[in-house]
């Protein structure tokens, strides 16, 4: 419970009313007072004061001082005048409860419409700040503009000026060069008419002296010179030189080829080609799934667990031809032609899978098993057990028994004495006896 407040002096004026109320031990602050026009709250664990004002108050201009212990209060009056209590005597509760009520929701809204204010007073100084930056961004950028129209017409004036000055070099140059040519031009003409004068008919007695017979091997001609001007080879004529390649199907070079792996890839490709063209007659009403070799392997597993052991060899079939490189394909057709009692067939799908899983590896171990069980299955059904007798078969099979012996011990196969019988039997006739007995 709070300790009320009883202990306060008030004095007043016409206008103010001055209340000092005393706190002692505690330490009070701004956060401790609530005031209104007719409400007065002083509230500091584990005091309390309240007080419903005698008249309306001016609370925006009141004050209160904190010091020593003390609350001192300045109320101004709203209308002026002398009051006969500091607070409203006779009041009801339910006077007073109004009152209290009516000062809170006063409080929260004044403290509402404070708040909307000054939201709207930080609005206005966010819009007066962001124009204020845009005009300082605007003046900015038309200076930078400025700065740069400046720097584009100097540099203009400059590149003008330099375009002015080359020219002028230019023209020079080619003043230079066509007095030049007219030095070359007047030289040669010049030399053309001492070569004419030369060779212009000369005086009887140059005559003779040039025609009278010299002393050696022959004698001097006066057109000597003219000769071996006219002497001079012809241009040489246009030609087309033509230049053969080796034909090559590689991009490589023919020296830094392998011709014997060129030729052996070739030859591949050639029968692959071939192989695909002998079966595009007969694959063009086929769907583009229906030509993959991983849907027709899926679509024979169904047929096969739903016991249409046909379709499932017509499906394997299919993908046997677009594609004879995989193993689980002839081992899955070697299953189907066990059911159907193609045990040749068996045979044969089986053998071939052998062959394509090499070399042995631990990868391929589980579908090597398989293919021995099923060609061992195969021989011992045709009675051919010596054929069978081969120790890898043999020990697929003794696998593969041992396997379904445990299954039975388990419980989780029912009827499947006459399987183990018949294995059993397989195994005495090879030669190899395993002494197990069956429970039902």
């Amino acid at each position: 419970m709070p300790v009320w407040l009883r202990e306060h002096s008030w004095r007043q004026s016409g206008s103010a009313v001055f209340l000092s109320l005393p706190v002692p031990g505690v330490r009070v602050t701004a956060a401790n007072i609530f005031c209104t026009d007719r409400y007065l709250k002083v509230s500091v664990p584990p005091f309390l004061f309240e007080a419903i004002l005698y008249a309306p108050i001016d609370d925006t201009n009141s004050t209160a001082k904190i010091g020593n212990g003390i609350v001192f209060f300045t109320l101004y009056k709203k209308e002026v005048g002398m009051w006969d209590s500091l607070t409203l005597e006779n009041a009801s509760k339910e006077t007073l409860q109004y009152l209290r009520e009516n000062a809170v929701r006063k409080a929260h809204e004044k403290a509402k419409e404070e708040t909307e204010a000054k939201k709207v007073t930080k609005q206005e100084h966010k819009k007066y700040a962001l124009e204020a930056t845009m005009k300082l961004e605007e003046a900015e950028r038309k200076r930078i503009e400025e700065l740069k129209e400046q720097e584009r017409q100097k540099v203009t004036k400059e590149l003008e000026l330099w375009e002015d000055q080359q020219k002028d070099v230019e023209n020079q140059k080619k003043v230079q060069k066509e007095g030049q040519l007219h030095e070359e031009v007047g030289q040669l003409k010049e030399k053309k008419k001492e070569k004419n004068n030369k060779t212009s008919i000369p005086s009887e007695e140059t005559l003779k002296t040039r025609l009278k017979p010299t002393k050696g091997s022959g004698s001097y001609s006066m057109f000597s010179e003219n000769l071996k001007e006219e002497q001079l080879p012809a241009p040489r004529s246009s030609g087309t030189i033509k230049i053969n390649f080796t034909s090559r199907v590689f991009p490589t070079a023919l020296r830094e080829s392998r011709v014997a792996e060129e030729e052996e890839w070739l030859h591949k490709q050639a029968e692959a080609r071939r192989i695909i063209s002998a079966d595009l007659s007969e694959l063009e009403d086929l769907k583009e799934e229906e030509k993959n070799p991983d849907w027709l392997k899926d679509k024979g597993n169904k047929m096969f667990a739903t016991g249409n052991y046909l379709a499932a060899v017509n499906a394997y079939n299919l993908a046997v031809r677009l594609n004879n490189k995989r193993p689980l394909l002839y081992l899955n057709r070697a299953a189907c032609h066990l059911k159907l009692r193609n045990l040749h067939k068996a045979i044969e799908d089986s053998s071939k899978a052998l062959e394509l899983l090499t070399p042995p590896v631990p990868d391929n171990e589980n579908a090597r098993v398989k293919a021995y069980v099923r060609r061992g299955t195969a021989f011992c059904q045709l009675e051919l057990y010596a054929e069978g007798k081969t120790l890898k078969e043999v020990y697929a099979i003794s696998l593969f028994v041992m396997n379904l012996y445990t299954l039975i011990l388990l419980n989780l196969l029912a009827n499947c004495n006459s399987t183990l019988f018949f294995f059993l039997t397989c195994f005495r006739k090879i030669g190899f006896t395993l002494n197990v007995s069956s429970t039902k």
